[in-house]
Formats: structure tokens, C-alpha cells, sequence
């Protein structure tokens, strides 16, 4: 954990930038839930936000009988070869752990941005 740069995480995963990549100003940053690692820059997990809403607005069968514990929402990732199949949980999580990485680094670009001045 010592060469990482911790950004957000929660149940279901993990955000954080390299120290190499903050060091050499390399805006990507690894995120990382389930049994998936995603490398993405800023607008690539703006994206997968954008994804994310719409899987949510779609949501489940209407008649699913295991409603809330299949995996039946297809959620599109950034990777465009590659889409996931959540449950409704794991979508709430998955939406937890992009909007808070969002936000923290929106947060982080605008303290350094007011420090500068």
C-alpha cells in the first residue's frame, strides 16, 4: 500500500493513483472492485458514471423471481469489449465507488488549484 495513493474505496473496491503516475503527473488512476481492475483517466470514469446511470435507470426484470440477487443489470464499462453483468446491490456499490472517487479527486484538483493562489 505504500506505493499507492488512496483516492476513495468502499465494500466493493478501490480507487487510487500509482505514486509513480502522481509523481510524473500522469492522470490515471486504478480502479479496482470485484475481480476487476480498470485503468482510466478522468473523462473514462466520467463515462463509466454516465454508464452507470443508465443500467441503473434500465434496472432489473420486471418479473425476476431473485430480484435483488441475480446478476441480470448489464452494466457497459469504459473498455468498450467489456461489459458486466451486477446485481442491483452490486450496482448501488459500484455507483458509490465512482461518484465518491469523482468527487474526492474534483475535490483534490481544487484545493491544489486555491493552494496555488
Amino acid at each position: 500500500m505504500s506505493d499507492i495513493h488512496r483516492i476513495y474505496y468502499n465494500d466493493i473496491g478501490i480507487a487510487f493513483q500509482w505514486k509513480k503516475d502522481v509523481e510524473r503527473n500522469h492522470p490515471k488512476f486504478q480502479v479496482i472492485f470485484r475481480d476487476t481492475g480498470f485503468y482510466l483517466t478522468i473523462q473514462e470514469i466520467e463515462n463509466f458514471s454516465k454508464f452507470i446511470k443508465q443500467a441503473v435507470a434500465r434496472g432489473c426484470c420486471d418479473d425476476c423471481k431473485a430480484k435483488g440477487n441475480c446478476r441480470s443489470i448489464l452494466l457497459k464499462t469504459p473498455a468498450s469489449m467489456v461489459d458486466l453483468a451486477v446485481s442491483e446491490q452490486e450496482l448501488k456499490t459500484i455507483s458509490d465507488l465512482i461518484e465518491g472517487t469523482l468527487f474526492q479527486i474534483n475535490l483534490n484538483n481544487y484545493l491544489s488549484e486555491i493552494c496555488k493562489n
